[in-house]
């Protein structure tokens, strides 16, 4: 406990045993070794009597001194490093040599531990004797792990790797998220709420203004993104560089080549929309990649492929393409909509680029725009039709009915083209969220075939799920349930257990909803098979309690409100001359 007093000439606890040991008067040799080791204060002496009438112990007054001294000295060695003195990090480096034979020492600790944050480089060999022992790495502040870290790789990612598997469980809690509802779903927190999350912090923290240490932390993530091909650590990288530009880090955000463009981006994420302006912002920094520095497209292809990103620009692609039918233009004419699709594109094929190391932007597919968006058009041009046929008096109705194919470029596309079928994933979005029941019929089947199964993907079943409690009352007839539940989820739920999962996680909320007869053979097609996990075992024994109190206490004559009131379709602001149906 007292190793290292002898070192600094201070005698402890053996030296006072071997004195009293030799000695032949113990008493004369406790005041000497009193007199020798005390307050070395003249005036003193002859005041501690009356602490003695007081009943004061000697230890309680030494050790309320030594606090006392130590806390002023802790504040003298932040004024020195905040100081101007030329010299003041060699006082520093002196007082360290001094104390650092303490460190063991718990009550000299602190000193030490306030020495080693405050300078800006610690003797290697003090960082090793650190590095080494368990105890004292764990208790010294961030800013000398910093210096350890950043020539200990290895040790760094032991630090950061909990950290980063913590990040990717809390995103998946959010989309298996025991809420449904369109107002509050996965992408509805602002970019800055999100930054606030624990892990994004703590990074940021181990960090600090550190430029080797955010650069491995991104090798880091290029190389689990390319293991696990999990989008969620695309965000992280985003999130890490707009964290460390809210506390201004110029240290680093001025290093970082995708830092303004990730910050105009951000600026379009939180608007939910890139408007005209940030458009031809983003289309310089793109165009703007010199010669021998291509490779910097693989940063902004993983911060395009954040799923915050892409939702934000096929939002804008699906609002883009509203203005155009209102105007009767081609999606080919728009140079706003050419944009958004090549950093789509770019986002897209994030993975493919990073792994093959061919840091070239993915040639656009021309026919995406010539033949796959007029495709979708054509879609809703049919429903306009059917919806204007239907106000015409009985007369003049044709026999036209409710078309229930869809154009075959259409489908195709969304089979073999990646950027297509997140178009027309998010097209079948936007249907529900207009409570266009016709139309979702006629588009749910045919995503049982997607580029990749991306219809079957944990980000589109979340936001699936919480817009069909727009059409909660449908679940009342057959007919919707069988294309909802027959003709789409349980076309994979048992080889997805995911899709399981959504399935369940949207039960429990329309269950009330659903027609009593469908409902049970449901619950028989749904019941979890002994192999599966823990949270499908627990919903669906949630959801046959729910429906166990359902039977016992029926609901009364007047029906409780749905729960999908209040929940409006969010439309954006259009022309006179937009289409009553709009995209």
């Amino acid at each position: 406990m007292f190793a290292g007093l002898p070192e600094l000439g201070i005698s402890n606890g053996e030296d006072l045993k071997e004195t009293l040991t030799n000695c032949t008067e113990p008493l004369k040799a406790i005041d000497q070794f009193q007199m020798e080791n005390g307050i070395l204060l003249p005036t003193l002496q002859s005041a501690l009597p009356f602490l003695d009438l007081h009943g004061t112990p000697r230890l309680e007054f030494h050790q309320s001194v030594f606090d006392e001294l130590r806390e002023k000295l802790m504040e003298r060695v932040a004024l020195i490093a905040e100081g101007k003195e030329e010299d003041r990090y060699g006082k520093l480096e002196e007082l360290l040599e001094k104390s650092f034979p303490l460190v063991k020492m718990p009550s000299i600790q602190p000193v030490v531990m306030q020495v080693l944050k405050h300078l800006p480089k610690v003797p290697e060999k003090k960082l090793k004797m650190v590095m080494a022992d368990k105890e004292l790495y764990k208790v010294c502040a961030v800013e000398v792990k910093r210096q350890i870290w950043q020539d200990n790789q290895a040790l760094f990612g032991d630090e950061v790797s909990p950290l980063l598997k913590q990040y990717i469980v809390e995103k998946e809690a959010a989309l298996f998220s025991s809420d449904l509802s369109i107002l509050h779903n996965f992408f509805s927190p602002s970019p800055k709420a999100r930054r606030q999350g624990e892990v994004v912090l703590k990074l940021t923290q181990m960090i600090g203004k550190n430029v080797k240490l955010y650069d491995m932390v991104l090798q880091f993530l290029r190389t689990l993104f390319l293991r696990t091909r999990n989008v969620h650590y695309c965000t992280l990288r985003a999130e890490l560089l707009m964290s460390l530009h809210d506390l201004d880090i110029s240290e680093i955000c001025s290093v970082d080549p995708c830092h303004k463009f990730t910050w105009c981006l951000d600026a379009c994420i939180r608007e939910k929309f890139v408007d005209g302006k940030r458009a031809r912002e983003l289309q310089g920094f793109l165009d703007g990649v010199k010669k021998g520095q291509e490779q910097v497209l693989g940063d902004l292809s993983m911060i395009l492929c954040d799923p915050f990103a892409c939702n934000t620009l096929v939002l804008s692609i699906i609002k883009n393409l509203q203005e155009l039918l209102s105007q009767d233009a081609l999606p080919r004419d728009s140079p706003d909509l050419m944009l958004l699709l090549r950093m789509l594109s770019l986002g897209q094929g994030a993975w493919d680029m990073i792994d093959s190391q061919v840091f070239k932007e993915p040639r656009q597919d021309q026919e995406v725009v010539t033949r796959f968006l007029p495709s979708m058009m054509s879609v809703v041009v049919d429903d306009h039709t059917f919806i204007v046929e239907q106000k015409l008096p009985s007369e003049e109705k044709s026999s036209l009915s409710y078309p229930t194919t869809l154009p075959d470029a259409f489908n195709r596309y969304l089979q073999e083209n990646r950027v297509a079928c997140e178009m027309g994933l998010y097209y079948v979005l936007h249907i529900a969220k207009l409570r266009n029941k016709n139309a979702l019929q006629r588009l749910l089947p045919t995503l049982v075939e997607t580029y990749n199964d991306m219809a079957f993907g944990d980000i589109f079943l979340h936001l699936l799920t919480g817009h069909l409690t727009l059409l909660s009352e449908e679940f009342g007839s057959e007919e919707f349930c069988s294309v909802v539940f027959d003709g789409f989820l349980l076309t994979s739920f048992s080889s997805k257990e995911n899709v399981h999962r959504h399935t369940l996680r949207m039960l429990l909320h329309l269950h009330h909803k659903v027609l009593p007869s469908y409902m049970e053979t449901l619950m028989k097609t749904l019941e979890p098979p002994k192999q599966c996990s823990e949270p499908v075992k627990e919903l669906y024994t949630q959801l046959m309690e729910k429906l166990e109190a359902q039977k016992k206490s029926p609901p009364p004559a007047e029906e409780t409100p749905s729960l999908d009131l209040g929940l409006h379709p969010v439309t954006v602001p259009t022309t006179p001359s937009t289409p009553t149906t709009p995209l």
